[in-house]
């Protein structure tokens, strides 16, 4: 099963998309690879999914990638007296360490590193944004602010800082917790971290994961946009997680940051995916909003390598229709005359290595002479992500020995990836290159393709070899 475009669709699973039945519907419809929250996934769930999953990959004969995302510090106020209370417009209102249930005047809030981080003139944003106050006097034992946004605040609403870095980990005990137990499953692809502020956040969790699982980095927080040059270079891909990232920053904000994100994770040769309310009214409606697919759309124009769905997929009413909706979408925008004047149009150049040359001598031959396919012999990805960087008009196969590489690669754009034995010598590379570009449907008898890889084999990001190659009955001619 070869899907027909270049973008890769991300589903979440849940109470509508759990059952081996609806998985597998759901791959069929167009997901290539599954997240698994676990926000509000148990470690026995967790491993359950993770089982379908596999038993799914091995009924398609392809390939399925896993993500797991963790949910991160929640930040949140603590108990009312009465359940909640009323903040008006203009009052003081305390957020202290005095665990006695609130009032109108003041509320718990369990989080001491926020009251050592605030600041005079920090912003907190309670309730996902309906309330707004700015803090005006600070201590570490209590916060006394003015409400700038009143309303009606209840027990446990949470609390957002889009103005206030704080010095602790962007992984909570829990996170570790839920780590470990999806490490030990030796079954997943990606990591998901959430609420990531600096780098070092994503250095902390490659210290534990070690290499078992690529990291990807959810920017939701306005902290790690002053950092995004490190955060790109030093995670394996990011996720533009525009919820939250439109409670902590205006809204009016999120498009162009999303482009800007975008953007930097293209010039990187990193995966960027794109998420939340892509398809928010088909939770409950079997059809999108005129709007949701524009919104899709673009980001499909903007180069993303993968777009997901949330609640769509995983609590809706309409999981495959949400799923076949955008993969309807996708395919009709990379049809569109313009689509690639656009893709090109971003085309970032080349770093100055000899592995990103090789690949951009690949792009512009295989378009220069109509080739029928770049294909790329890989042991960890690293090639096929950088052929992907160039976003040829080319399908682009990428063959691997390695079952965790084709997996980890349902993520990359553009990229199909084969499971095959690994090469003898340079013969054998070309050889059975072409055998599977036949074999796939890609190319044809008589068609030519082009072919790069890493010589000697299985090195890492030794790509230093290309060569074209007519696809020609049972035998190979070699240019």
């Amino acid at each position: 099963m070869r899907r027909l475009r270049r973008v890769k669709i991300l589903a979440t699973l849940g109470p509508s998309s759990s059952t081996p039945e609806m998985v597998e519907k759901l791959y069929r419809a167009g997901a290539d690879v599954f997240r698994i929250n676990m926000s509000h996934t148990s470690h026995d769930r967790m491993r359950e999914l993770v089982q379908t999953i596999r038993d799914v990959e091995d009924e398609v004969a392809r390939p399925i990638g896993i993500l797991i995302d963790l949910q991160g510090p929640k930040l949140r106020v603590g108990r009312f007296a009465e359940g909640a209370a009323m903040l008006k417009t203009g009052q003081t209102f305390t957020l202290d360490s005095d665990e006695t249930p609130g009032d109108e005047t003041r509320v718990h809030l369990p989080h001491p590193e926020i009251l050592e981080a605030l600041e005079p003139g920090h912003a907190l944003l309670l309730d996902d944004g309906k309330i707004r106050l700015v803090a005006r006097s600070c201590t570490p034992q209590a916060t006394v602010a003015e409400v700038v946004v009143g309303g009606r605040l209840s027990d446990r609403k949470g609390v957002s800082l889009p103005d206030t870095l704080i010095k602790t980990s962007a992984m909570t005990p829990k996170d570790h917790a839920d780590l470990e137990a999806a490490l030990a499953t030796n079954s997943v692809d990606w990591i998901a971290l959430s609420f990531v502020q600096r780098p070092e956040d994503i250095t902390e969790a490659k210290d534990i994961i070690k290499g078992q699982a690529g990291v990807m980095t959810k920017i939701e927080k306005p902290q790690a946009m002053t950092r995004l040059t490190e955060i790109v270079e030093l995670s394996d891909s990011v996720m533009v997680a525009r919820g939250d990232l439109g409670v902590e920053m205006p809204l009016e904000k999120v498009p162009g940051l999303q482009k800007q994100m975008t953007r930097a994770c293209r010039r990187a040769g990193k995966p960027v995916i794109i998420a939340t309310q892509m398809l928010e009214s088909m939770i409950a409606q079997p059809t999108p909003t005129r709007a949701e697919v524009s919104d899709v759309a673009t980001a499909v124009f903007e180069g993303a390598d993968a777009i997901m769905l949330s609640a769509e997929s995983a609590a809706g009413a309409y999981p495959v229709e949400a799923v076949a909706m955008m993969n309807s979408i996708a395919m009709n925008v990379e049809s569109d005359p313009y689509y690639r004047s656009i893709i090109d149009a971003q085309h970032a150049e080349p770093e100055a290595t000899g592995a990103d040359a090789i690949s951009a001598a690949a792009r512009q031959i295989a378009e220069t002479l109509d080739l029928a396919a770049i294909i790329c012999w890989t042991a960890y990805g690293t090639t096929a992500r950088r052929a992907a960087r160039e976003r040829p008009k080319q399908p682009i196969i990428a063959l691997t020995p390695s079952l965790e590489t084709s997996r980890r690669l349902a993520l990359a754009w553009g990229v199909h990836s084969v499971l095959t034995h690994d090469a003898h010598d340079l013969d054998d590379i070309v050889d059975r290159a072409c055998d599977i570009a036949k074999d796939q449907g890609i190319a044809d008898h008589g068609d030519r393709v082009i072919i790069s890889a890493g010589v000697p084999l299985r090195v890492p990001g030794a790509t230093n070899m290309l060569r074209i190659a007519y696809v020609d009955g049972d035998h190979v001619k070699r240019d």
